[in-house]
Order: structure tokens, then C-alpha cells, then sequence
């Protein structure tokens, strides 16, 4: 159990982490700041695609049939479709957030389940983990600061977000570890929510003329994730 919270305690401190860099960045020259800010923003959606396509559906495709694993996929798209234009609506500018909780709560419990298996991947996993939520911390953090929120009251919510981290990872290994239809669902849903979000706001963020970073920052978060998933297989 030991091992749960402190793996969970490291995966989850990478978010706040993430909006300390992002909050005493200090780079010269407007154009060289811009494509770092964006490149930051495609790494981030890279690696949220990179979780989708080897950690949340493949833990659902283990644990469901076909038609559960495209229902519950749509399911989570439309939930977050939903979820986006109540936000809209009332004029907030979250996305990046709710695209970090919607990966990062599910595999912190995938993160637990996998503990509890006996299986010997569980910190590769954790390392995975926080290397994302590193760059989507950054984002986020950027997101809710050019939204007017102030600096330090956003550091102080990502500490209290990051506390979820080792719960949820010792739900995974309490309570879920017996019952892989339930993880899977959950995989399955964070993964529809997850596309949603990188298509109608991370990727369209992440767009910056005549520059080529961004692309490049996605690609090279993919490449994170699927370096991640190589080793642990």
C-alpha cells in the first residue's frame, strides 16, 4: 500500500510541478515565447493521445467486448461534449484542466489496479504518468492564468487536485483491482472525453502560422507516451 501512495504522491506532484514552470517563465522575445507556449500545448496533446491510444483503450479493450468498448468511448465524447458547452455558456476557459483530470484521475486508478495485480510494470507506469501530466500542468496553468485567475490561487488549486492522485491510485488497488469491467469503463470513457477535448480545443490552440513546433512538440508527446507503453511491454 506503501508503494500506491507514493507512487501516486509522485505522478500527481508533476501537476503543480508543471504550473511552477509555468509560472516564473521568463524567455526572451515575443515570437520565441509564442511557439514555446504552443509547442508546449501540442506536447501535452500528444501525450493525452498517446494515453489514449496505449493505456486507456487497451486497458478497456482487455476487460470489454467490442460493442462495450465503442459504446462507452462515445459515451465519454458526448459527455464531454455536454460538459464543454455548459463551460462555454458560462464563459470559461477550462479545457486544458478538464482534459488533465480526464486522463490523469483514470490512470492514476489503472495506476493502483496494476499495483495491486503483482504485475512489474507499476513503476514505468508512474513514470509515464508523470511525464505527462508535467507538460499538461503547464498548460493548464496557462489556461486558467490568461483566463485572469491569479498566479498563486491557481499553484494552491493544483496542490489540492494533485491530493486525488494517490486516492484514486489506492481506489485502483483497493477496490477495483477485482472488478476490471468497472476500470475498464472508466478507461474507455476518459479516452471519448480525451478526443473530444484534443480536437475541438487542445489541437486549434496548439495552431500557430508559418511555425512548425507545434506539430513537431505533438509528435514528440506521442513519441513519450509510445516509448512509455514499448518498455512496459
Amino acid at each position: 500500500m506503501f508503494q500506491v501512495i507514493l507512487l501516486g504522491t509522485l505522478v500527481s506532484a508533476m501537476i503543480p510541478l508543471g504550473g511552477v514552470i509555468a509560472a516564473n517563465e521568463n524567455i526572451q522575445r515575443d515570437w520565441l515565447r509564442t511557439e514555446l507556449r504552443h509547442s508546449v500545448v501540442a506536447f501535452g496533446g500528444g501525450a493525452l493521445l498517446s494515453a489514449v491510444a496505449f493505456v486507456l483503450i487497451p486497458q478497456g479493450d482487455e476487460a470489454l467486448n467490442t460493442f462495450a468498448v465503442i459504446g462507452w468511448i462515445a459515451a465519454g465524447a458526448i459527455a464531454m461534449a455536454v460538459v464543454d458547452m455548459r463551460l462555454t455558456r458560462q464563459g470559461s476557459h477550462k479545457a486544458q484542466l478538464v482534459a488533465m483530470l480526464s486522463d490523469f484521475i483514470p490512470e492514476a486508478v489503472a495506476l493502483g489496479a496494476v499495483i495491486a495485480s503483482g504485475k512489474s510494470s507499476g513503476l514505468l507506469l508512474a513514470l509515464m504518468i508523470a511525464l505527462q501530466n508535467l507538460p499538461e500542468g503547464f498548460n493548464a496553468f496557462r489556461e486558467q492564468r490568461d483566463s485572469g485567475a491569479k498566479s498563486g490561487a491557481i499553484l494552491r488549486n493544483f496542490v489540492g487536485l494533485a491530493c486525488i492522485g494517490p486516492a484514486s491510485a489506492l481506489a485502483g488497488f483497493l477496490l477495483l483491482a477485482d472488478f476490471p469491467q468497472v476500470t475498464g469503463a472508466l478507461m474507455l470513457t476518459a479516452a471519448g472525453a480525451i478526443l473530444y477535448l484534443i480536437f475541438q480545443d487542445i489541437a486549434p490552440q496548439a495552431k500557430l502560422a508559418n511555425r512548425h513546433g507545434p506539430a513537431l512538440g505533438a509528435v514528440a508527446g506521442f513519441l513519450l507516451g509510445l516509448c512509455g507503453h514499448l518498455m512496459i511491454g
